[in-house]
């Protein structure tokens, strides 16, 4: 009997250890950059459509325990500046943004675990900046938002040539949030020095402020931990505030790498 329990403790220990490393999360983190074109129309600024090339940076993180991999969290960091002019190549504008979309996933394996479907929604905080460099009044436009955002994803496994790919879609809409915008002719020295706030915080909604966001990844794994992603970001945004009319299309073609990580109690 004593003999017995020292074996007994051990058989303990390890499945205690084991369920504690399984239930221990996993992190994978993508780190891209892309470049492509951008089209920009803002009438406080100008009734002028304005198209050139922007550069964007996208961090990529979504966190899920193993022993729940249907839940996940989705993190997501993107920050783009883009240079663009008018039709007459005669005026310029600079359009810079950064987005923080935060959420929860819900997903569904199929197809033996090579389909995975999720299903659930981020909240968008987005800053954001219009320069037109020929304006000598009201030369800029401030961009601040915050949305509530439907998101579905798709991933799909496959091996071609010998080699594990994954392929993966994520689509962001937006529901409801609310936006700054000043109305057309109001200043900002009138909005901030004298206070003529005029209803300059507005409740938006797919209606009023759409948006098509798309992020399409391909995935070739290049050892255990390390995989390179190419990949699509399009972002589609529209606004009509205030009197005010504004769209921001971007386009980018990505490139970077993805790396796995299991989460220790101490990292979180």
């Amino acid at each position: 009997m004593m003999k017995s329990k020292p074996l007994f403790l051990s058989a303990v220990l390890l499945l205690f250890s084991y369920v504690t490393l399984s239930a221990q999360p996993l992190r994978k983190n993508s780190q891209m950059v892309g470049i492509g074109p951008t089209q920009v129309l803002d009438t406080y600024l100008s009734a002028e459509h304005f198209s050139g090339t922007g550069l964007t940076y996208l961090s990529h993180t979504e966190r899920l325990k193993q022993d729940s991999a249907c839940l996940s969290t989705l993190i997501e960091h993107e920050a783009s500046l883009s240079q663009v002019h008018d039709r007459a190549d005669s005026k310029q504008e600079l359009e810079g943004a950064y987005n923080l979309y935060w959420g929860k996933l819900y997903g569904w394996h199929l197809l033996n675990r090579r389909l995975h479907l999720q299903a659930g929604g981020v909240v968008n905080a987005s800053l954001g900046f219009i320069y037109n460099t020929s304006n000598s009044n009201n030369p800029a436009q401030a961009r601040a938002a915050l949305n509530l955002m439907p998101t579905g994803v798709a991933s799909y496994r496959f091996c071609l040539f010998g080699k594990p790919f994954q392929a993966r879609y994520e689509l962001n809409l937006p529901l409801c949030g609310i936006r700054f915008s000043p109305h057309y002719g109001q200043s900002y020295y009138e909005i901030f020095s004298r206070g003529d706030n005029d209803h300059n915080v507005v409740a938006t909604s797919f209606v009023t402020a759409p948006e098509w966001r798309q992020l399409i990844t391909l995935d070739a794994q290049l050892s255990r931990r390390i995989t390179l992603r190419i990949g699509y970001l399009g972002n589609m945004q529209q606004a009509r505030i205030n009197g005010l009319r504004q769209h921001v299309y971007t386009h980018r073609f990505l490139i970077g790498f993805t790396r796995c990580f299991t989460l220790t109690p101490h990292a979180l």
